[in-house]
């Protein structure tokens, strides 16, 4: 299983999401991908997503402006 960490800070919402979800596309399951962003939007955005996907986000961490989320492809 692969991990993969994507730095999508500077992109305003949807780009945030939009480009965690095609790299999970491209991922085989079972892989993580830990994603950052500096995008208030971003914390609902990936919950939701998470929610509706399926895809288990294993934690939220705040630093700063910087959201980083993990979520593993089901």
């Amino acid at each position: 299983m692969a991990k993969t960490t994507l730095d999508l800070k500077g992109l305003s919402c949807p780009m945030p999401i939009m480009k965690l979800a095609a790299a999970v596309k491209k991922g085989a399951s079972g892989d993580t991908f830990e994603a950052t962003s500096d995008d208030a939007g971003f914390e609902p955005d990936i919950i939701a997503w998470a929610k509706e996907t399926g895809h288990p986000m294993s934690g939220i961490t705040k630093a700063g402006k910087d959201i980083t989320v993990t979520i593993t492809k089901k």
